[in-house]
Formats: C-alpha cells, structure tokens, sequence
C-alpha cells in the first residue's frame, strides 16, 4: 500500500497533460464596474454549508510516510489560509489503524476538514470512516478507469450503486461524488441525483491522470492516457443541471482565472491538487500560504473586472469557445 500511495505522488508531480481546456474559453471584459474591489463578496454555499472561500483542497495523499507529511504540510496551508482540506481516500486507515497520516487535526486543530472514501467501500466503512474522521462532509469517489487499469484494482462494480443509495441514505454528515480525472458525464450524475447525491465534484480530465499513472505503475495501456472528458466540457455538458443539484469542478486548474472560469461555467466551489502538491513540494507552507492569500486577491480582481459582486454573478458572464470545445459545442 505505502508503495502505491508514493507511486501515487510521484507519477501526479511527473505528469503535464499536452491540452487544457481552459485555455479554449476567453470571458468578455466588462469596462464599466459597478463595484468597488471591497465589496466582492468570495463566498460560497454547498453540502449545506457557508464558505468564506469559493476553491479547496482536493482529496490527495494518505496512507504512507510521505502521504503523512505531505498532509501535514497542506493542513498547515489550509488552516492558515481558512480553506477546506480533504484528505486522499481513507482506505488505508480502514486497514490500518495505526495509520497517522490522516489525523491532522493534531497538527492543526482549527482544520476545516473533509474526508474522501471509495465507493467500492460498503456503507459500515463509510459510516466507520464519518466517526474516526469527523468530517465537514465526506467525498465518495468513482475511479472505474483508474480501478481497472490497476493491476491490483477492482473487478466487481454491480454493487457501486446500490452502496451510492445507501451513502445518501445513512451517512450523517454531507455526500460528494466525486470523480478522481476522468470527468464526470450528465447521465451519471442524473442516475446519482436520482438515488439521492445533491453534491459532485465531476472532476474532469487536464490536471492528474490516474491513467497515465496506472499504466507506469505496470497497466501497460498508454493509449488511455488522455481517457475521460475535459472539466470544462463536463461543465458544459451539465449546465441545464446547475439549478438541481451542486457541481464542483476539479481537473487540471491551474490559477485564479481558471477558477472563475469553472465558476462562470456553474460550479459553486473548484478543488485544486497537483498544482497545491507541487507548491507544497516546492516551497515552504509560509511561501504556500502566501501564494494562496494571493490567489484570492486575485480572484476579487478578475471579478471585479467582469463586474461580478458575487460568485452566484458569474454565472451571468458571457464567454467565447475556441478550438475542441468550440468543435464540442456547436
């Protein structure tokens, strides 16, 4: 397991995807403001919670040494800078309960903490996971691709269904399904709004691949490297969905801008992960927590400059499609 987890690390560091989706939506300036920078408002609302932030820190690491300290590192940041963290998949804990590298409120005590599970987990593990961790909510992922291009992954998925109804049904704390870079399509969210899930992270493809790091880790498939749909097109493809149910957006987000932009295209919040791993690899948490309060002075900026007070404002903002997505969408 610990093996597994460091390979984890070192493949997402290693990896740059050759296209971003992002980079094919341009927003339209707005010249004329009717606010000053002091009055935008960041705040947002999902799994029945206020935020004083629209972006996170999205499920990484666990379960090994390295995992321990890199997590501990991203506590740091994140309490220091009042954004959520949650924490890579606790299954590692589940079987070992020795296991230190998710107990991070230790460290940081003032921790807004969530917690992430797999959904081949039945639900006396996710219930077992919601008491160990007390989470703010817990985050149910789907890795089908990554699951069976691991050589030592899943083989059996019929019961993933009925272990999301009963997710939504007894876990006392707020359910996200999230997707792990795949991107997340319309009927599946559908299906998963149909058996009760109000939240999903759908976590499209452009930042981490599980594929790219399966298949070094001996899948032997590279030709599925660039499985799965983009985040901003998994985005579009749900827009008419926004109203429904809460859509958060993770998958390749590199900066500021492209946070606004999963947020114009309907998300309520934006996880980050490679690009938090690599600062937090990088730089001192001082040096890191200085980059994100900066981050959100340049999110007030851009808003500003689209004249949004707002983030449920950003919806409104026009934008121009270019090259795949454009082809995508016409």
């Amino acid at each position: 397991m610990e093996n597994r987890k460091n390979d984890h690390i070192k493949y997402a560091l290693s990896y740059k995807s050759d296209y971003n989706s992002f980079d094919d939506i341009e927003l339209i300036h707005h010249s004329l403001p009717s606010y000053d920078l002091k009055d935008i408002d960041l705040s947002t609302h999902f799994a029945g919670q206020d935020f004083e932030f629209p972006f996170y820190i999205n499920a990484m690491t666990g379960g090994s040494k390295k995992g321990k300290a890199v997590n501990e590192k991203l506590a740091a940041v994140a309490q220091a800078t009042g954004i959520v963290m949650v924490t890579g998949s606790y299954s590692a804990a589940l079987k070992d309960p020795n296991d230190q590298s998710y107990q991070l409120r230790k460290h940081a005590p003032d921790l807004k903490l969530a917690t992430n599970i797999g959904l081949d987990k039945d639900i006396s593990l996710g219930l077992r996971t919601v008491e160990e961790m007390k989470p703010i909510f817990l985050q149910v992922h789907i890795n089908l691709m990554q699951e069976l291009l691991m050589p030592e992954g899943e083989r059996e998925f019929k019961e993933w269904k009925s272990h999301l109804k009963d997710y939504a049904e007894q876990i006392p704390v707020p359910v996200i399904l999230k997707e792990v870079g795949f991107g997340m399509d319309r009927k599946t969210i559908c299906q998963a709004r149909d058996l009760g899930i109000k939240s999903f992270d759908i976590s499209g493809r452009g930042g981490t691949s599980f594929a790219y790091i399966e298949n070094r880790r001996g899948g032997n498939r590279p030709y599925l490297d660039q499985w799965g749909q983009s985040t901003a097109q998994c985005l579009l493809n749900c827009k008419d969905l926004i109203n429904e149910v809460e859509i958060l957006a993770s998958g390749g987000v590199r900066h500021p801008l492209d946070m606004i932009k999963c947020l114009v295209l309907g998300a309520r919040s934006v996880g980050l992960s490679r690009m938090v791993l690599e600062l937090v690899e990088k730089y001192q948490v001082e040096e890191v927590i200085a980059i994100i309060e900066g981050w959100k002075k340049d999110l007030r900026l851009i808003m500003c400059a689209l004249d949004c007070k707002e983030i449920k404002d950003l919806k409104k903002v026009d934008y121009l499609l270019y090259g795949r997505l454009k082809e995508a969408n016409q």
